[in-house]
């Protein structure tokens, strides 16, 4: 499960060391974790990180099958996730140390930056393979995210991006060594943390207003 650590002003959000899926319990504890982060005063970043081969593979499909009845609420709750990231008044750098697939890879486009791994490990938009398709907010979040050719080709043909070919794209920032995946995250959102407050809040809140908005719809399909 997600554990919270912090070093000198950089929160550090582990997701986990297992696939890291979008289940309501795991999505609760990172909100845990979001509250604390907030809650927090003077100088702040954020960065998200995980254990093993994982990232984050995306929603959990078991569950939701299993529980078919909450199927909206469920995508009503990872939306909200979503946008309450991508809004956090404060700089966030996703390090994406392994898989980082449908879901995961949409909730690493909420955070302002990302560090990937460059020599392992794939970064994917699968819905096209997998056939579910993106709902209005999370297809919002992503043309809100990257440059109109990459989500083309992102979104339509589900490609596997490694760690260069998504820096050369702009799904990423950086792609480094397995052992800097991480300090390089932490490095980067260390010199921001003068940033976090209203102003900073207010400046992705119009940024980002059409994917925020498009999130927040509870009333658009979800499926």
């Amino acid at each position: 499960m997600p554990t919270l650590d912090r070093h000198d002003h950089v929160f550090v959000l582990d997701l986990g060391d297992g696939e890291n899926r979008f289940h309501p319990d795991w999505m609760a504890a990172v909100g845990a974790a979001l509250d604390e982060v907030e809650k927090a005063e003077g100088p702040r970043a954020l960065v998200t990180a995980a254990t093993g081969k994982f990232y984050s593979n995306g929603l959990d499909l078991d569950w939701l099958a299993a529980h078919a009845d909450r199927h909206q609420d469920f995508i009503v709750s990872v939306h909200e996730l979503f946008a309450r990231l991508l809004s956090l008044p404060m700089i966030t750098v996703a390090a994406l140390q392994g898989h980082t697939f449908a879901a995961g890879a949409m909730f690493s486009l909420a955070h302002d930056f990302r560090v990937m791994r460059a020599d392992r490990g794939f970064w994917c938009l699968p819905e096209a393979d997998i056939h579910i398709p993106f709902t209005p907010g999370m297809a919002a979040l992503i043309q809100g995210r990257l440059a109109p050719q990459t989500t083309h080709e992102a979104m339509l043909t589900a490609r596997r991006y490694g760690g260069t070919d998504a820096a050369a794209a702009g799904i990423v920032d950086e792609a480094v060594t397995e052992e800097a995946v991480r300090a390089t995250a932490v490095a980067r959102a260390q010199a921001q943390v003068d940033k976090a407050g209203d102003t900073l809040g207010t400046i992705k809140a119009r940024m980002y207003a059409p994917a925020l908005a498009a999130l927040r719809d509870t009333t658009a399909p979800l499926g």
